[in-house]
């Protein structure tokens, strides 16, 4: 498993607009898109350093392709980083202010502590 590769998806996808609409419209597309072309990229050097050996487990591509949250919670995804990413995709779809994250929490609320390691 890695967690590492998992908030690295979630970081750069934030960080993208377009990247956060192809996301929303297209997740599986995107994911294995981003497996194949961007897995490997190391963050902050020039697009020439590149890596072969990071891939995502099944589990971790599906929760992906899903926008399964509380999947990418019990895998050690940092929560910051699908909060903010999901809310960029879908408070859009509520009519509420804070409508998508109270849908988010509420469907966190079975989790007690010791919450998942989140630590990469």
């Amino acid at each position: 498993m890695s967690k590492y590769l998992i908030d690295k998806f979630l970081f750069t996808v934030d960080r993208d607009p377009e990247l956060v609409e192809r996301y929303r419209e297209d997740p599986r597309g995107t994911v294995t898109w981003w497996e194949a072309e961007r897995a490997g990229s190391i963050l902050n050097c020039h697009s020439g350093e590149a890596g072969t050996w990071l891939k995502f487990e099944d589990d971790e591509r599906e929760a992906l392709a899903a926008h399964d949250h509380v999947k990418l919670f019990e895998l050690g995804a940092h929560p910051f980083l699908t909060l903010t990413l999901f809310i960029a995709m879908f408070e859009r779809d509520y009519d509420e202010p804070l409508g998508f994250q109270l849908a988010y929490a509420a469907r966190l609320a079975h989790f007690d502590l010791p919450y998942p390691d989140i630590a990469t």
